[in-house]
């Protein structure tokens, strides 16, 4: 669906709602080649996210969110999406190499801290 539809860019963050609510949900990203394949990063979270095809995945919910440690996927918003999923679950987890997330958003950290977050920025040496 064209604007004013949804945006293109919010796509990948209703990957964390539908993992979220309950139910399945298709969530099908028309525009870039293979964008939807780092939303099943979140399985790795507890999530149930299939891909059905480069641009397609099929979610089920609800989730029930765990901590991991993992690598930030290369694109901007399944980044995002997999922190604010870390920031769901119980526990600590660790995402590593989050230049491409400091890259597209200034201070995320620090306004999600100011917001209630709890993270902690460790830069290695």
């Amino acid at each position: 669906m064209p604007f004013p539809g949804l945006n293109i860019d919010n796509v990948p963050f209703f990957a964390a709602i539908a993992a979220s609510a309950q139910g399945q949900t298709l969530i099908h990203d028309w525009v870039y080649d293979n964008r939807a394949i780092y939303l099943t990063d979140l399985n790795r979270l507890g999530a149930q996210v299939k891909l059905l095809d480069p641009h397609r995945v099929l979610v089920d919910g609800p989730t029930r969110w765990r901590s991991a440690e993992m690598m930030c996927p290369p694109a901007l918003r399944p980044a995002v999406v997999i922190l604010l999923a870390m920031m769901a679950a119980e526990g600590t987890s660790v995402l590593r190499n989050v230049y491409v997330i400091n890259r597209g958003y200034e201070d995320l950290a620090e306004r999600l801290n100011s917001i209630g977050a709890q993270i902690e920025i460790f830069r290695d040496i």
